[in-house]
Order: structure tokens, then C-alpha cells, then sequence
């Protein structure tokens, strides 16, 4: 028999978020020379990783002539990135451009939070486990769609974005009952276990090709063929943070530049960053088979990210249309060549 959706949660241990490791209490300012950063789960976001192991923001603030202390913290879900940007208990939020989009929506004029680069470009699948589900016009009651934040997540507005492609505009929230707040790994674990309700995950690598080890699960949707080659993942920040801070600022951008060049140019060993520092369950070889994957781009130029922010202000999901992609991105002292 098959678990209730509430059920489901409470057996993978689900709240609102998941919090790995301990967010510092809100501090709203702090001197430079302190930098909060909250990522989630998966290759995307490697380059972080590679940040992280190699101590590039304290590499690129020494440079400048300060000391930077980083505090990371891991959380699921763009609405519990967005809450802690929001608190101030974190300084730097990594989540997908759904996330970004809504709280550069939220807060313009405001807090006016802003991308400040991406973290690649990434085809994310929608999987499922019932043979009935060849497409989305597919999808019924018998199927939950596991997401990292219902209705906000980019996998949910990628859903919203084909559903509109389906249906027309006026349905784009049409699957969105269908779907269910569940991290990454948890999701798969799930889906491969079976015995719940939960029979699609609309994923990220590399969860998504685990998930399509096991000769039951199939691909329903690439985003790729919604938006082509995209940037679903982002970084992002508050201007005041931007403002108060631009050592730590540019030392942290400085950072993610280095992490992407050796990402892009080392796949092997970024594979080796990413099962050090996540400690990953995932066979080497396979990992570096699958970073390989010339789909696949590590690099801070974000990619077709204005249709879906065009998209997201036609249905009403955001009051404020941006002119271009480059209305919700910080353009620093070198500017992002991006779309």
C-alpha cells in the first residue's frame, strides 16, 4: 500500500527546509571581512565546492589586504534560500533563477536583490517511474512530482513554463498541485525505493542520472528543450551587502571566476572536489563521465535566463517586467556578457 503525501514527508524526516550544519542567528550588519554563503544540492553547484576547498574568497581577500571569515550552510528549497537572504542570516543565497526572479520581484526598490553570477549551464530532467507518463499531458492524480519548493523552485516554473507551452498561459499552474517539497536526495531515494506516492522528481544532476540507472524511471521533460542551454542556478545578494561590503564582495566574485576556470579546464579533479567535499556516494569514473557531458558549462555568464523572467511577468507570477537579464544582475567593475 502506498504512503499518504504526508506520510511520505514524515518518513524522509521533511520540514519547511533542510538544514545541514547551523545558520549563525540573524546579524543584519557585520564589518567586512565576513561572508555567509547557503548553497543546496548537486553538481550545480560545484563551483562552489571548488571555492570552498580551495579557499579561493580567503585566497582573493588576501590579495586585497583583509581577512575573510566564510560560514557555509546548506538548506533545499529556493524559499528557504530566499527567507534566509531575506533575514539576514546569510549573505550570499545559491538557488535556481525561479528564486531569484520572485525576490528580485519582492524586493525591488527595496532590498533590491540581485544575481551576481551564474554557476552554469545544466539540463534538468523531469523523471518518472510510471510507464504511463510519456510526456506532461500525461501526468494525473496517480502521480507526485517531487521538487525542491513547491510553485517557487526553477523546477517548478520550468513545470509552470511547459504546462503554459501545454495548455496555454492561462494553466501554466496546472501541474503545480501535482507536486511536492522534497530535496534532492531524498526525492531519489524515494523514487528508487518506491512504495509511496511519489513517482517523479523534477531533478538536477547529479540525482537526475541515478535515477535513470534503474531501468524504471524515464525522462518526461529536458528543460534544455523548453529554454535551450540555460543557467538554472544562480548566486545572489542584497545590494546593501554588495555596497557595504566590496572587498569581501569582489574577493568572492574573484573566487567563483577562479573556481569556474579550473571546473571548466580540470574535470577530474573537480570531480574529486566535489566527492571531497560533499561527500557523495557516487563512483568517481561515473562522476567524471558525467561533468564531461558537453551540455554541461561551468562558467559565472548566465544563459537564456530572460524567457522565463519574460514568462514569469506575462502570467503574473512577478509585478515587475525586467527590461533584460541584466535589470536582476549586479554588473561589477568586469560586466557579465550574458542573457
Amino acid at each position: 500500500m502506498r504512503k499518504s503525501i504526508s506520510r511520505l514527508a514524515a518518513s524522509i524526516g521533511l520540514g519547511a527546509s533542510l538544514v545541514v550544519g547551523s545558520l549563525a542567528a540573524p546579524n543584519l550588519a557585520h564589518a567586512e571581512g565576513k561572508i555567509r554563503i547557503a548553497e543546496q544540492f548537486g553538481i550545480v553547484y560545484l563551483l562552489l565546492n571548488v571555492v570552498r576547498d580551495q579557499h579561493l574568497i580567503e585566497k582573493h581577500g588576501k590579495q586585497q589586504g583583509i581577512d575573510i571569515e566564510v560560514d557555509w550552510a546548506q538548506l533545499s528549497g529556493g524559499s528557504a534560500i530566499n527567507d534566509a537572504l531575506l533575514s539576514g542570516s546569510v549573505d550570499i543565497a545559491g538557488a535556481g533563477v525561479g528564486p531569484l526572479l520572485t525576490v528580485w520581484d519582492r524586493t525591488k526598490g527595496r532590498q533590491n536583490v540581485k544575481a551576481v553570477a551564474s554557476l552554469g549551464n545544466f539540463p534538468y530532467y523531469l523523471v518518472s517511474s510510471n510507464p504511463a507518463v510519456k510526456t506532461i499531458a500525461d501526468i494525473s492524480d496517480k502521480d507526485r512530482i517531487a521538487v525542491p519548493a513547491v510553485g517557487v523552485s526553477v523546477q517548478s516554473r520550468f513545470l509552470q513554463y511547459a504546462a503554459a507551452q501545454q495548455w496555454g498561459d492561462a494553466q501554466y499552474n496546472r501541474l503545480d498541485k501535482y507536486t511536492l517539497a522534497v530535496p534532492h536526495p531524498d526525492a531519489t531515494a524515494a523514487l528508487l525505493a518506491g512504495g509511496t506516492e511519489l513517482n517523479g522528481h523534477f531533478s538536477n544532476p547529479p540525482f537526475q542520472d541515478q535515477a535513470l540507472a534503474n531501468k524504471n524511471v524515464h525522462v518526461v521533460l529536458n528543460s534544455y528543450d523548453l529554454l535551450g542551454p540555460n543557467s538554472p542556478t544562480l548566486l545572489f545578494a542584497t545590494e546593501k551587502f554588495r555596497k557595504d561590503n566590496p572587498k569581501t564582495y569582489k574577493a568572492f566574485v574573484d573566487a567563483l571566476a577562479e573556481a569556474a576556470t579550473f571546473a571548466q579546464n580540470d574535470k577530474a579533479a573537480a570531480a574529486d572536489t566535489y566527492i571531497r567535499v560533499t561527500n557523495a556516494k557516487i563512483d568517481r569514473e561515473t562522476l567524471i563521465k558525467l561533468i564531461d557531458n558537453p551540455q554541461y558549462e561551468f562558467t559565472v555568464t548566465p544563459k537564456n535566463t530572460y524567457k522565463l523572467a519574460e514568462f514569469l511577468y506575462r502570467v503574473g507570477a512577478i509585478k515587475h517586467k525586467p527590461e533584460s537579464w541584466k535589470d536582476y544582475f549586479f554588473q561589477d567593475e568586469r560586466p557579465l556578457q550574458g542573457s
